[in-house]
Parts: C-alpha cells; structure tokens; sequence
C-alpha cells in the first residue's frame, strides 16, 4: 500500500473538510446528515448497483474524520453504513440487500447495531441473546445495552446464538429486528455524555422474526460478525482522530494568538512541544487507521483484524492526550463553553473504552501476534 493519499482521497478530504466547517461544532445532526446523504458520503462504502459509492472503508474513514476535525462527527456512520451496510453487502440475501442498501447509501434508513450485553463486557462468547425456531420463525429473547441510536434506527441489527444441531452449543448469528417488531422496547440510558446519538438498553422478550430476518449463513457465525467489527473499529478510529484534530486546531490558534510576557504562549516550548506530539500521535495512529482500511478493502480479513484494533488503540490513546492537553493549553478558558474544548474531555474517552476497551485490545495483540498465552 502507498502511504501516501490519492488524488481522489484528497479530493474528497478537502471537499468533505469544506461541508464540515459549513455546519461546525454546533451542527444540526439532522441537516448534515441529509446533506451528507445528497453528496454520497453516506455510501461510498456500499455496492453502486444498490446506490452505494462503490468504495470502501478507506473512503468512508476519510469522510468521519474530516467531520470530526470539523468538530461535526456523525456517530451514526460508525454503526449504519460501516457495519450494517457492509455486513448485508456481503452477507445479506438479494432481498435484503435491495431492502436495505439504497435506504442506507442514501440517508433515508439507517440502522443500529446490537451486540453488548450488561453481563457479557467483551466477552462476546458470553452472549445470552437467543434465537429458537418456531416453525419457520424465529423467536429472539435476550438485553442489550449501549445501543447507539435506536431511536433514530429503522430497524436494529442483533447479535444473538443459536444452538449448533451437531454440536449443542451457542453460535452468533445476526438478525435484522425492526424497531415496530412486538416485544422489542427500548429505554434510554441517563448518560453524563452529551452527544447528539443517544444511548439505550433494549430488552427482547420472544421477538417473532420470520426466517428471512436472519442475516447471511445460519452457521457462519463469527466470520459475518467480525466483517462488521473490523470496519467499527478502523471507523471508530477516524472518529478518535477527527475529534484529536478538532481539539489541537483550537489549541494551536489559540497558543498563536494568546501573549503573555510579550510573546505569544506558542513560542514557549513547554506550550509547543506537547502539541506537536500530540499532532505526531495523531498522525502515527492515523497511519495505522490507513493500513487497516487498505486490508480490509482488500480482503484481507486476518490483516485487518489485527490492525484495525492496533489503529483504534493508537488513535484512541492519541486523542485523549490532544484532547487533554488542549484543554491544559487554554488554561481557564479551555474549561468554557466558549471554546468547545471542556466536553471533549469526557468523549475522548469513549474511544478508549468502547466498542472495545484497550485492554482487550492489548489481549489480542498479546495473544494473537505475539503468540503469548492466555491468563483467562
């Protein structure tokens, strides 16, 4: 892969930077969404003989980053056309596929995704959402939570297991619950977070869902929910990077702009220097973001695993210390609403904690590339 961006990667940064800083930190969710929609940034990712793009992950990343740089990041883009779309892309019937796709390339649909569990953390193998056939149907039972979305979402795509006939044991299968489907509720969670996307528990109690909800292979499991956990992770880490960049671009002005002892603060090393490492971070963990989006839209899916969880721990770590020392930059002010940089604190450190913490993160690379045994 080339590391460095295309005429047409940086065609789209520059154009999507530019709605981006029409709408800024005080963005109507609603409007640039639809507007989102209308220039196709909403697909790239998705098929063009459904709508889509016909582009990929790499494409859509460069999309949330820049809205996060712009201080305008769409949450909703991580879950609906990241992994929903890709994973009916590749998974789904034709049915579902002409169901769902244009609604979703288009912004007129969207869809949440549902797979933490209040008893299961990141131990998906923990999961006790089930699945039983019923004649035809099938019935789904279990609870969800953190659900991003909901209330915005059409429809929610569930993780949930059914029994293996060989083997007896639980398997992850995804199913498509739309949000009208009886016994499916939902409650908002209070969260100090203020974000445009709300979070939700859900509770399934024997949802009906005729066969036709089940998305892919009964009996491909893991292999359809990672080709959607994978494209979480390197979408997460835009949104990490974007919200990195949005903070150190008020810092840098700021330090440009702020004299105190006839000079202004940025001539300072002890200002200086911390906001060009914290702008190496960035630049690092966004390098690594552009690798796992490379093998992803290559399918490699082993190699994209791997790195899609190293750039969302880089770009996760990197934006809490841009965020952080920002903040530290601006003294008092950065504490104001004036400035927009007080509330970054405490979602800087989403990326850190969800969809997966960093300490999983850190598991995996253990266990899965240096070969280090397990201790659970």
């Amino acid at each position: 892969m080339s590391t460095i961006e295309t005429d047409e990667h940086k065609a789209l940064r520059a154009a999507v930077s530019a709605l981006g800083k029409r709408h800024g930190r005080t963005y109507d969710r609603e409007q640039l969404w639809s507007e989102a929609a209308k220039l196709g940034y909403l697909g790239v990712n998705l098929p063009e003989e459904y709508g889509g793009g016909g582009g990929g992950i790499s494409e859509l990343s460069i999309i949330l980053e820049e809205l996060g740089a712009a201080g305008c990041p769409l949450l909703m883009m991580v879950v609906s056309p990241a992994i929903c779309g890709t994973v009916i892309a590749r998974f789904g019937t034709e049915e579902q596929k002409r169901t769902w796709l244009p609604g979703l390339a288009d912004g007129t649909r969207t869809m949440a995704f549902g797979i933490t569990e209040p008893d299961a953390g990141s131990n998906s193998h923990r999961i006790t959402t089930t699945a039983r056939k019923d004649g035809a149907d099938w019935l789904l039972t279990g609870r969800k939570v953190f659900i991003s979305g909901v209330d915005l979402a059409d429809a929610t795509l569930v993780v949930g297991r059914t029994e293996d006939a060989r083997t007896g044991r639980l398997k992850p299968c995804l199913f498509i619950v739309p949000r009208d489907a009886d016994g499916f509720t939902r409650r908002q969670i209070d969260m100090e977070l203020q974000a445009a996307e709300k979070q939700f528990e859900l509770t399934l109690d024997d949802v009906r869902l005729p066969a036709e909800a089940l998305v892919g292979d009964e009996d491909a499991g893991l292999l359809q929910l990672f080709a959607g956990l994978n494209p979480e992770r390197v979408m997460t880490a835009a949104f990490a990077i974007g919200m990195g960049r949005y903070a150190l671009a008020r810092a840098v002005e700021y330090a440009r702009d702020r004299t105190v002892w006839d000079a202004p603060i940025g001539a300072h090393q002890a200002i200086a220097h911390p906001l060009a490492q914290a702008h190496i971070d960035l630049e690092l963990a966004r390098l690594m973001m552009q690798k796992a989006a490379y093998l992803y839209d290559a399918g490699d899916d082993v190699g994209a695993g791997e790195a899609a969880n190293m750039a969302k721990y880089a770009a996760g770590e990197a934006c809490v210390r841009a965020v952080d020392q920002s903040v530290h930059t601006l003294g008092g002010n950065g504490l104001t609403r004036e400035f927009g940089l007080a509330s970054l604190i405490t979602a800087a450190r989403v990326a850190r904690i969800a969809p997966v913490s960093r300490e999983m993160i850190l598991n995996y690379v253990s266990h899965q590339t240096l070969g280090l045994p397990k201790s659970y």
